[in-house]
């Protein structure tokens, strides 16, 4: 299995039909991106920030979280009623404190999926079907860290495990909205700089992209929403190959850039 990062948008990207990000996902399987249909899908989000490595354990059904507020009320009529990955929980425990040395990994039985989560997957794989696990991030640690995180983690790969990081390739919301369908130049220079990095296979800049990249700190003012790229792109291995499969803008200044990471 390949790995991926998906840009998700905000919530509103749900009932926004003419957004080309939320098309790119909506035509996710008519692209055939991932040719074999996953066993089971270990989500890595944006939306589940904790102290330690925690993963949801869900034997039925996985609630639909609704972690927004002030949106049209048709946003909180969806649903997204996958099924639990209890065995994937439990093999992601296995794996972070076997192959990462992680001390603790929390197991959380009543959490479902949050937006980060269910909003993407509803369009890559609107039937439902396929069990998902959600990794949750740690945002007080760094690029390394979660790159570690997703290198312990790379057996999946073998075992039919699709593993999919959510968040966004610039995330900056408090920067003001560009409507003229123009670019704002800090944040096309920071995706940029982040395709070319990955691309060349240059991954320890990634994971300095703090003090290695054009507008780090402007791009991700808080590093939640790239954490996940991390992860995906540790678990796909030093020399994978990454290849930029999509790319969008919303706002002037919220990339939709998505990578996949390939094993060479």
């Amino acid at each position: 299995m390949d790995t991926f990062f998906v840009s998700h948008g905000p919530p509103s990207m749900a009932i926004e039909e003419s957004l080309p990000g939320r098309n790119f996902l909506k035509s996710w399987e008519d692209n055939n991106l991932v040719p074999q249909k996953p066993k089971s899908i270990l989500l890595i989000s944006a939306h589940w920030d904790t102290s330690e490595p925690s993963v949801n354990i869900i034997d039925g059904p996985n609630e639909t979280i609704y972690d927004f507020y002030g949106f049209p009320s048709s946003l909180y009529q969806f649903k997204y009623p996958a099924p639990g990955a209890p065995e994937l929980a439990k093999r992601v425990k296995e794996l972070l404190m076997s192959n990462g040395g992680f001390e603790h990994v929390r197991e959380d039985k009543k959490r479902g999926l949050d937006h980060g989560a269910w909003m993407p997957l509803m369009f890559m794989y609107p039937k439902a079907d396929i069990p998902v696990c959600q990794l949750s991030i740690q945002s007080n640690n760094d690029g390394n860290y979660h790159y570690n995180m997703g290198r312990a983690l790379s057996p999946l790969r073998e075992e039919g495990v699709l593993i999919v990081g959510s968040g966004s390739a610039t995330h900056n919301s408090r920067v003001p909205m560009i409507t003229d369908g123009s670019v704002a130049p800090w944040a096309m220079e920071f995706t940029t700089w982040l395709t070319e990095s990955l691309c060349n296979g240059r991954h320890v800049d990634v994971n300095n992209y703090e003090n290695k990249a054009p507008h780090g700190k402007k791009a991700h003012p808080w590093p939640d929403h790239f954490y996940p790229l991390h992860v995906a792109l540790g678990a796909a291995g030093p020399t994978s190959k990454a290849e930029l499969v999509h790319q969008s803008w919303q706002y002037g200044s919220l990339s939709y850039a998505s990578y996949r990471f390939s094993t060479v």
